[in-house]
C-alpha cells in the first residue's frame, strides 16, 4: 500500500460521493449524537467561509428535524467571532440568514487575545527575550481563544460545540492545535474541499461564500492556498486517488508526516 492509499483509508475518503447521500448521513450522525448527549442543540462558529457555511446548514437542517419530532425545542447556535474588525463578516451574516438562524450572537475576541499577547510578551522579556509575539503565535491565540468562548457559551446553554475540520485541511494539519482543533464533533471530517463545495451548492451557501478564496482569518491577507503552497483542487485530487504532479505529492505527504501530532493522540507514558 502506497503513503497516499494508507492516508486515503485514514482519512475516509470517497473518491465521488452522492451528494444528498452525504447530507443525510451527516445530518442524522448530528442528531443522533445530540439525542445522546442529552444536549439542547449545537454551537458553530461562523467565519464567513465555506466550511462553516456548510457545517451551519447540516446543524440548522439537524436541529429543525430534531424539533419537529420529538416536540422539543433544539437549537443551532451562530457564533460570530471577529478580531476588531471583520472585513468580510457580513459574509457570516449571509450564511445566518441563508439559513434562518434564529439564534445568533456576536464575541469579538480582539481585547481578550491582545491582553494574552501582551501577557506573554512580558513573559518572554523576564527571560531575556525582548521582542514582540510572532504572527504566526498570535494567530494561534486568535484560534484558541474564540475556542474558551465557544465552549464558554456552550457550558451555559448545553451545546455541542461543532467543528469545520475535513480531511483536505487534515491532511496537512492546517488548524490549529486545541483551536479550531478542539470541538466535540466533526460532521466534515471525512470529505475534501472539492466535496465540500458540493454539499455547500446543494445546501445553498450564498454565492459570496463561494466564491471567496478559503481563509483562516489568521491575519490581515492570509489564504490558505498561499500558505500551504498546495491549491485545494490538487489536494482534493490526491485525496480522491487521482494522479497530481509530483511535486504536490511530495509537499502533501511532507506536510502530512510533518503534522501527525495534530491529529495522534497525546502521547504519555
Amino acid at each position: 500500500m502506497t503513503l497516499q492509499q494508507e492516508i486515503i483509508a485514514r482519512l475516509g475518503v470517497k473518491p465521488v460521493i452522492d451528494v444528498d447521500e452525504e447530507i443525510r448521513k451527516r445530518v442524522d450522525f448530528l442528531k443522533k449524537y445530540v439525542l445522546e448527549a442529552g444536549t439542547t442543540g449545537l454551537l458553530i462558529a461562523i467565519s464567513g467561509g465555506i466550511d462553516s457555511a456548510v457545517a451551519t446548514g447540516l446543524c440548522k437542517l439537524a436541529t429543525d428535524e430534531l424539533t419537529k419530532e420529538t416536540g422539543r425545542d433544539y437549537m443551532t447556535l451562530g457564533v460570530f467571532q471577529p478580531y476588531g474588525e471583520q472585513v468580510d463578516i457580513s459574509h457570516s451574516y449571509e450564511v445566518a440568514e441563508a439559513f434562518k438562524l434564529e439564534h445568533k450572537v456576536e464575541t469579538n475576541i480582539q481585547e481578550a487575545v491582545d491582553e494574552i499577547a501582551l501577557e506573554v510578551e512580558h513573559a518572554m522579556k523576564a527571560i531575556g527575550v525582548s521582542r514582540h509575539i510572532s504572527r504566526g503565535a498570535k494567530g494561534n491565540i486568535k484560534a484558541r481563544t474564540r475556542m474558551v468562548k465557544q465552549y464558554a457559551l456552550a457550558f451555559e446553554l448545553n451545546l455541542l460545540v461543532v467543528g469545520t475540520d475535513h480531511a483536505s485541511e487534515a491532511i496537512t494539519g492546517f488548524f490549529t492545535k486545541w483551536g479550531d482543533g478542539a470541538v466535540d464533533i466533526t460532521p466534515l471530517t471525512s470529505l475534501n474541499k472539492r466535496q465540500v463545495r458540493q454539499i455547500a451548492a446543494r445546501l445553498g451557501v450564498p454565492q459570496s461564500v463561494l466564491d471567496k478564496a478559503p481563509t483562516a482569518g489568521l491575519w490581515e491577507g492570509q489564504t490558505d492556498e498561499t500558505e500551504l503552497g498546495i491549491t485545494y483542487e490538487d489536494n482534493s485530487s490526491y485525496l480522491e486517488g487521482k494522479e497530481v504532479a509530483p511535486e504536490v505529492r511530495e509537499l502533501l505527504e511532507k506536510q502530512y508526516l510533518k503534522t501527525e501530532h495534530k491529529r495522534a493522540a497525546i502521547p504519555g507514558i
